[in-house]
């Protein structure tokens, strides 16, 4: 891997306004909403919802981890109280409902806390008619973006885009056929990891979601 391309962004704000450029099109649109996954997501996110003076919100997505291979996600729940299950890996692996609803109920117990945490009392974005950019700060495999995309479309939002700096090609390939559209700023090969492509990939906390949410909201009711 060169050197000159080992790291090419500094950290997920440097990452934010680089993917900004390429989502200029939705820029001072009153239908555009950014939605970030994630709690790393949430810089990147910030940045792009700035650039294109949209509104900023969370939306979170657990992943259902199969027993025993939690690394293998068989569905998802999402805000609002979606729920998604891969039925055919489900099925293929005899996961019985009992245990899926077991999962479920133990990822509903974080994304509840995080829910509490991020967004307090106000209510949940309405998606329905309008065009979703939802960002994270890279896909590998892409099963929480695909689990978010799919909980996502029972919504009814009128188009959903995909926005990350920096992606896995095969993974955009894939999420092409199931979104609207794939924005990315890069898709190295070989990709290996997400967190290689940064020079400071530092873990984001419940605080660094809670103030960039916060500056996102005061920033657009200055403007």
């Amino acid at each position: 891997m060169p050197q000159a391309f080992s790291r090419p962004f500094r950290d997920r704000t440097h990452a934010g306004r680089f993917l900004a450029q390429r989502l200029h099109a939705y820029t001072d649109r009153p239908d555009v909403l950014v939605l970030a996954l994630r709690r790393g997501g949430v810089p990147v996110a910030y940045e792009v919802a700035m650039a294109l003076h949209a509104p900023l919100e969370v939306f979170l997505v657990r992943k259902l981890g199969v027993p025993a291979h939690e690394e293998l996600a068989m569905g998802a729940i999402a805000s609002g109280g979606v729920r998604v299950v891969n039925t055919d890996l489900v099925q293929a692996l005899g996961v019985p409902d009992a245990m899926v609803d077991r999962v479920a109920a133990k990822e509903l117990v974080e994304l509840q806390r995080r829910e509490r945490e991020y967004r307090g009392d106000r209510p949940e974005p309405d998606v329905r008619g309008r065009v979703v950019i939802l960002v994270d700060d890279g896909l590998a495999t892409g099963s929480t973006m695909r689990a978010a995309a799919q909980a996502l479309t029972t919504r009814q939002p009128a188009r959903t885009v995909v926005a990350v700096p920096i992606a896995a090609p095969d993974t955009c390939e894939l999420l092409r056929r199931e979104v609207d559209d794939v924005v990315y700023a890069i898709t190295p090969e070989p990709f290996n990891a997400v967190g290689l492509w940064y020079e400071d990939f530092a873990q984001i906390t419940d605080d660094d979601v809670r103030a960039l949410l916060a500056y996102g909201r005061h920033d657009r009711g200055a403007a």
